[in-house]
């Protein structure tokens, strides 16, 4: 039996080294270690203990970080998209929203019972009405009445008083910005109001038809038992900075181990932009920062020539929006508070036609079904590419999804009529073939 024996332990070996082959071959085609699999590793390698987290809240933030793989491909870098989209209130905002509300409790100038009231052409207005009851508050939102139908339908369905004004400069009154200020002064009054319109028995006095015995005017547009407003002030509120400096910039340097060379994204408020830059350059000086900029905003000119506006400009000689596009959420035409606080190496400018082109191609190669504002981070990324060469680690913001954008950016009709009808087969549209 010895020969059968010698035969099997032979096969046996034969086997095993036919395995190992196997699984060596694998491993240097597939896993071989190079600058550009580091972020993968640290995935694949740092499992951790998936725990239930503590309502809605508590699960916003550490959102994934992904390849965009038909990015990666056709620029030969690493394109990483932040999926800020898989917030619980389906954007990045969701983190400005906990954090704007949080420091407005802690400070005392928020309590239970009160209004939370902001402008906002969308985003922001839903992570706030989304997470404001779980803070025991109401959501007051104005809104431009160009922005897509469905962010207020949405807003409504998410229980917030929606008020829709018309675009307006931000020096006029009735900006939405403006109108959403006035109606935190107005709610701090109505609480004070009813605050002194008790007797002296600790009786409330009888309201009819919209009036108390005191002859003062109820507001319909807050409930009865309003403790007050607080403004969020988005724009210029530094919680919406040290929500990205706290919380999108460090999981980024986490997500890739330190191991990347660029971040790029557009600014609306100002906030993800220059959270994300100042972190990531105070932990390593050598990435680059850059802006994407949409058609009608000035920061473009601010990063790249120090002031904001054109040559043909005069600054703050504006006597009207200017804003010609069809992206929603980004580019502004002053500066912000929060804006101010990134650390930028240059910037580039998008263009709505990109931002279509991009939308589509994202779909079609990697089903990803983005938002305006998120195409427009892509085109920015692929800049980026292109200004650094192959070879390079390149992260930008996923801000949200498509479904906030049906009514114009993935209308037919609409973007026929903007003369903005997708056609391109590739990424010809930013120069790659």
């Amino acid at each position: 039996m010895a020969p059968v024996t010698v035969r099997a332990t032979g096969a046996i070996g034969a086997a095993a080294g036919i395995a190992i082959a196997i699984a060596v071959v694998t491993y240097c085609t597939l896993y071989k270690p190079n600058k550009n699999r580091n972020f993968r590793s640290i995935f694949f390698n740092k499992k951790k203990k998936l725990k239930p987290r503590k309502g809605l809240v508590d699960a916003i933030g550490n959102t994934p970080l992904i390849r965009i793989n038909s990015l990666s491909e056709a620029t030969g870098c690493e394109i990483l998209g932040k999926c800020e989209f898989l917030n619980p209130g389906g954007s990045v905002k969701d983190r400005v929203a906990v954090k704007i509300i949080e420091e407005a409790i802690e400070s005392g100038k928020l309590t239970r019972g009160g209004v939370v009231t902001e402008g906002s052409a969308g985003s922001t207005a839903i992570s706030l009405a989304t997470v404001a009851p779980t803070y025991g508050c109401k959501c007051l939102v104005v809104i431009p009445d160009d922005a897509a139908i469905e962010k207020s339908q949405i807003l409504e369905a998410l229980g917030a008083t929606v008020e829709r004004v018309r675009p307006v400069s931000i020096t006029h009154r009735d900006h939405f910005v403006n109108v959403a200020r006035r109606r935190a002064l107005e709610a701090n009054e109505l609480a004070s109001k009813c605050r002194r319109a008790v007797d002296k028995d600790g009786k409330e006095l009888e309201h009819i038809n919209g009036y108390g015995s005191d002859g003062a005017i109820q507001s319909s547009k807050f409930p009865s038992d309003c403790t007050g407003g607080f403004f969020a002030d988005q724009f210029e509120n530094l919680a919406n900075f040290r929500s990205h400096y706290e919380g999108t910039g460090p999981e980024i340097w986490e997500q890739t181990g330190g191991e990347l060379d660029a971040f790029v994204a557009a600014a609306g408020t100002g906030g993800t932009v220059a959270g994300v830059s100042r972190f990531l350059q105070e932990n390593n000086p050598n990435i680059k920062c850059f802006l994407i900029d949409p058609p009608g905003s000035s920061l473009f000119n601010k990063v790249t020539r120090g002031v904001m506006y054109t040559k043909e400009e005069a600054e703050g000689r504006r006597l009207k929006n200017p804003f010609d596009t069809i992206t929603e959420g980004i580019g502004i035409n002053r500066l912000t508070q929060n804006f101010m606080m990134a650390k930028l190496d240059g910037a580039f400018r998008g263009t709505d036609r990109e931002a279509v082109e991009m939308s589509r191609f994202l779909v079609k190669n990697d089903g990803l079904f983005l938002g305006s504002s998120s195409a427009m981070n892509c085109v920015g990324a692929v800049r980026v590419a292109q200004l650094l060469g192959p070879g390079h680690t390149i992260v930008t913001i996923l801000c949200d999804s498509g479904m906030r954008h049906l009514s114009k950016f993935y209308d037919v009709h609409y973007l026929s009529q903007q003369g903005l009808t997708p056609a391109a087969a590739g990424l010809e549209f930013l120069g790659i073939k």
